[in-house]
């Protein structure tokens, strides 16, 4: 099957008789930052997949030396974001933002990611260097994760807004650990990862294609239609405990988060100085997220 090409997206086929699609987020000079463009095509990508029944597993990935660093924060252009500017007034006649338009862009969003979350494939996050912010987000709503050991998974945006799809980390892992990841932003290594429940296996970055693609194999001996009921019997369990009504409640909550003291103080530094001056702002407190991914 020909899959259409993309310019944020790269689309192949690996393993036994092609039956691993694989999709590599491909903006390796942004680190994989998830522009609006990214994300829709990103859910474009995935209505092709998911009614190929010779794609039994899909994989996602990151070009480069990373998964992903977080949302694009840079603003945004194309036709996702025109289509949420159009449709919802989102300033008033004073420039100032209205929450509604706000909501309104963000909901859409977490809507691709509730989709990959709930599309009928068995999926994959092949994770290294960073997954964080938006990149964490992306990561915890695959079925199975596979890290590098060195990898780092944290949600920095935390210090100036909310989260919206990593409110599924109290399903996840301890109630304990997941107010201490929310209430500083800080990251955790893919050894910590794997250890609290929110990767399977964490493994050396030389070894990580290689057991992301063994695992594949693993769950692609079931043909797709057996696989899908299979993975709809499993998220029941999580949709019933309120997956779907937390993640839309934290998206509305990341949209109100936009309001506080401390994403306004978030907002002056970033006119005043751009996105590194606001970085240093956000980050400094805590001297973290500066040091460079090995891989």
């Amino acid at each position: 099957m020909a899959y259409p090409e993309y310019d944020n997206l790269l689309i192949d086929r690996v393993g036994k008789d092609d039956q691993i699609a694989r999709i590599t987020l491909n903006r390796p000079e942004k680190m994989n930052s998830l522009s609006q463009e990214l994300l829709f095509e990103f859910r474009d990508a995935l209505e092709n997949l998911e009614p190929d029944d010779t794609a039994r597993v899909i994989i996602v990935r990151g070009a480069g030396r990373t998964f992903s660093a977080g949302y694009d924060l840079t603003p945004a252009k194309g036709t996702g974001a025109d289509a949420v500017a159009r449709e919802f007034k989102t300033v008033d006649d004073q420039g100032r933002r209205l929450w509604q338009g706000v909501r309104a862009g963000m909901q859409r969003i977490t809507n691709i990611h509730m989709y990959f979350w709930n599309l009928q494939k068995v999926t994959i996050a092949q994770v290294h260097g960073y997954a964080i912010a938006g990149g964490c987000e992306l990561s915890m709503m695959a079925d199975l994760v596979v890290c590098a050991d060195d990898a780092r998974f944290g949600h920095p945006g935390l210090r100036f807004a909310g989260t919206r799809t990593s409110m599924i980390l109290p399903l996840l892992i301890p109630m304990r650990k997941a107010k201490e990841l929310f209430y500083t932003g800080d990251n955790i290594s893919g050894t910590e990862a794997a250890e609290l429940g929110m990767a399977n296996k964490a493994v050396p970055f030389d070894q990580l294609e290689e057991q992301t693609l063994a695992l594949a194999e693993r769950v692609a001996n079931l043909p797709a239609d057996h696989l899908a009921q299979l993975k709809i019997h499993m998220n029941r369990f999580h949709e019933n405990m309120g997956i779907y009504s937390s993640v839309h409640s934290s998206t509305d909550l990341d949209a109100a988060g936009t309001f506080t003291t401390q994403s306004y103080g978030w907002s002056d530094k970033f006119k005043e100085g751009g996105l590194k001056e606001a970085l240093a702002w956000r980050d400094g407190p805590y001297q973290d997220y500066s040091a460079t991914p090995k891989n």
